[in-house]
């Protein structure tokens, strides 16, 4: 019934619907494991990084972590998310967390420790999340963008689980990796 993945996978061709300023749409044919041949509509994006910035030291069993409360238009309501952006054409994953830990709450890092990539939603879109640990904050001053709203929260690791717990966490690479955080890298 299905065959194991090789050269004969995969795209077959490609046409770009529609490019935008931080996405493009492709439909693409596509070659199946079975053999088959469909259509899928994708997202594609550039890819993003994403961090944890821990305000206290990583030794302490219940750290102080800040969160930012953003406003978010699709999902018609203010989030708890980590900060977050796009990678920037030729920047690194660890440029881009750096950089967005910068322009979102203004601290800056002695050190950013790579976690993990995630794939947001690859049912539709390439894109990837690459996931840091911020450590050593020195506080500055924030540099947003224009059609940022947020707001900075710093709250302790337990709450931030328990926020998780209770709903109140629905962004998935914040819940993501501050779980992956708490259960692999302090502690």
């Amino acid at each position: 019934m299905t065959r194991d993945p090789g050269k004969d996978v995969g795209q077959v061709s490609s046409t770009r619907m529609y490019s935008g300023r931080v996405i493009s749409l492709d439909v693409d044919e596509v070659r199946f494991p079975d053999g088959s041949i469909g259509t899928l509509e994708m997202i594609r994006h550039p890819g993003a990084s994403a961090v944890v910035p821990l305000l206290g030291s990583p030794d302490d069993p219940d750290p102080e972590l800040v969160l930012i409360r953003q406003y978010r238009y699709a999902a018609e309501q203010y989030l708890y998310e980590i900060p977050a952006g796009r990678l920037d054409p030729g920047e690194t994953p660890a440029e881009c967390a750096g950089r967005e830990l910068l322009e979102e709450t203004g601290y800056r890092a002695a050190a950013l420790t790579s976690l993990f990539t995630m794939f947001t939603t690859p049912g539709f879109t390439d894109e990837k999340i690459h996931l840091f640990l911020a450590t050593g904050l020195e506080a500055g001053a924030h540099q947003r963008e224009a059609d940022e709203f947020l707001e900075l929260v710093p709250t302790k690791l337990s709450r931030a689980l328990a926020m998780i717990e209770q709903g109140e966490i629905q962004d998935a690479k914040t819940a993501l990796a501050l779980l992956y955080t708490a259960g692999f890298r302090l502690g």
